[in-house]
């Protein structure tokens, strides 16, 4: 009876899969040169993914980078938010995580933080333990449940899987995972939508909102980074995902600030934002 469960689990993700491939194929994609250019002044290499959601487009200087899974670094804060939220494992956007007087790698992280201060200064250590109390068992479970592709967790790796190892998205699968919570489609309570939703929020104004997360991980010696989320302006809503890696000689202490700064460019250049 197990075995024809599991079986079944796996022929429904292998169809909601292919029908989320399926999908784009039927959209239109739109290759932007500007956008390249944009990558190439910056000295990186990589691609700018943008999805009009309204009208069904896909714009990006290179959609074979696209479609190339990496480790999810620190956008799996995202996730990982919505999983300790639906287990209890965080109460709220307010709850503190205590620092226990360790240096950590960001003087930032060294000190007291609450939930909307760990997400937005990305303190890795408060989601290792964010992980670990969710466990094994249950972070697969989420994983599986909410369809974030391919994490490769157990034991060794529940509080790292995101940042080293295996595991891997790619900017298609990033975007569609964001479009399926914006819409409300993930399985989860309004509460937890509605704390994400204002935890995401990065910049407000009059003309638009933009909602995401950075990531950025070092595998093999290669320093990879993100930039995903969505733009909410007058004319539409519109996601995006940017996936960047510093070219040889490249000024690192550039890195943290470029993936936004790429994006932003990209948003200007096909009128998302003026």
């Amino acid at each position: 009876m197990k075995k024809t469960y599991i079986g079944f689990l796996l022929i429904i993700l292998f169809s909601c899969k292919n029908k989320e491939v399926k999908k784009v194929e039927k959209e239109n994609k739109v290759i932007v040169k500007e956008l390249q250019s944009i990558i190439d002044t910056a000295n990186v290499n990589g691609s700018i993914l943008i999805h009009d959601f309204k009208k069904k487009i896909w714009y990006s200087n290179d959609f074979e980078w696209a479609k190339k899974g990496r480790l999810p670094a620190s956008t799996f804060k995202i996730t990982n938010s919505i999983i300790a939220l639906e287990t209890g494992v965080v109460k709220n956007d307010s709850m503190l995580f205590k620092w226990n007087g360790e240096r950590r790698r960001l003087k930032i992280w060294e000190q007291d933080l609450t939930f909307n201060q760990a997400f937005h200064y990305s303190c890795v250590p408060c989601y290792q333990e964010i992980a670990r109390g969710i466990g094994v068992k249950r972070m697969k479970e989420y994983v599986t449940k909410l369809n974030y592709h391919s994490m490769q967790i157990d034991t060794t790796s529940i509080d790292n899987f995101w940042l080293v190892g295996e595991s891997k998205i790619n900017q298609f699968q990033q975007i569609n995972f964001l479009k399926r919570f914006y819409t409300s489609e993930l399985p989860i309570s309004k509460r937890t939508e509605e704390i994400m939703k204002k935890l995401m929020i990065i910049e407000e104004n009059k003309a638009f909102k933009i909602s995401g997360k950075t990531g950025w991980s070092i595998r093999n010696g290669n320093n990879n980074g993100w930039f995903v989320g969505y733009i909410e302006t007058k004319k539409g809503v519109y996601f995006f995902a940017t996936n960047i890696e510093p070219k040889e000689d490249f000024n690192m202490e550039m890195f943290p600030m470029i993936r936004k700064e790429i994006s932003y460019k990209a948003f200007k250049q096909i009128e998302v934002i003026e």
